[in-house]
């Protein structure tokens, strides 16, 4: 616990350090200010990147030694990312999500930590793709089978709710099935409509849902996912480097992908 507060004052303290401020020091690399970039096309701004915090990783005893390549430097024992090696890998992510949903593929957004619960709902929502924003159920890829059974069967009661079939049973009874839909809706609501394994998945933490990642694995299901610097980039097939702590680098990198699904998805009608 106080190593996150700690980390979270370090980050928050920190500003990007010139070559007159801050000498190097024997052993350990400066941090060079990242220059201002800009990839045309999606409007990836390197600048933007840093004021949402994207940089920012974990502390230096945490790194992946995969995340080697990624690393710009050290500031306050952390890590800080290169932007423009996550402008370059968030760039083939996001070309790789416009075919996607052009050939009319299904995206799975995933994002199970408290903190991002709510964005990953509403992101998914307004791009009407399915989506898992609690825990991840043991099986939900690897035993579908089953786990489309008991979607179908909420699906059901939610319809049978509506047409005003639960009115014969007594109030009891109908108190029990209301809590038994808001368990279901709890587990399976992202995920109604979806009604066989997805073509990719999109995890927000790689490392928190590995078992996505591992599942998506066994399945041949492509998977993108936002890597922090304490995370094995190869566990994912387009790896995003940046902080997936912070809602400000989480949200930039989600408020992107929407922008390229909703203009894949009105280009595909007009097509």
């Amino acid at each position: 616990m106080t190593e996150n507060k700690t980390e979270t004052k370090d980050k928050k303290d920190y500003n990007p350090p010139t070559a007159s401020s801050h000498p190097a020091k024997a052993g350990r690399p400066s941090i060079k200010k990242t220059k201002k970039k800009i990839v045309p096309d999606f409007n990836i701004n390197t600048d933007e990147m840093m004021g949402a915090g994207l940089h920012f990783g974990h502390r230096i005893s945490r790194l992946h030694p995969k995340m080697k390549p990624y690393i710009l430097g050290i500031k306050n024992t952390i890590h800080i990312i290169d932007l423009e090696k996550t402008a370059k890998k968030f760039t083939q992510a996001l070309k790789f999500i416009e075919k996607l949903i052009s050939e009319e593929k299904t995206l799975l957004l995933v994002g199970t930590k408290i903190q991002f619960k709510n964005l990953t709902k509403e992101i998914a929502e307004d791009c009407e793709i399915p989506y898992i924003n609690e825990r991840w159920l043991g099986g939900t890829f690897t035993n579908f089978g089953t786990i489309l059974k008991r979607i179908e069967y909420y699906r059901d009661l939610e319809e049978k709710k509506k047409a005003g079939e639960l009115e014969k049973y007594t109030k009891k009874e109908r108190l029990e099935i209301d809590k038994e839909l808001q368990r279901l809706k709890i587990k399976f609501g992202g995920i109604k409509n979806m009604k066989k394994l997805p073509d990719t998945v999109f995890v927000l933490d790689a490392r928190k849902d590995a078992l996505s990642a591992k599942e998506s694995r066994k399945k041949g299901i492509q998977i993108i996912g936002i890597i922090d610097t304490n995370v094995d980039p190869t566990s994912v097939d387009y790896p995003i480097p940046a902080s997936d702590d912070s809602i400000s680098s989480v949200k930039y990198i989600l408020e992107k992908v929407k922008e390229v699904i909703l203009k894949s998805k009105k280009k595909a009608k007009k097509d």
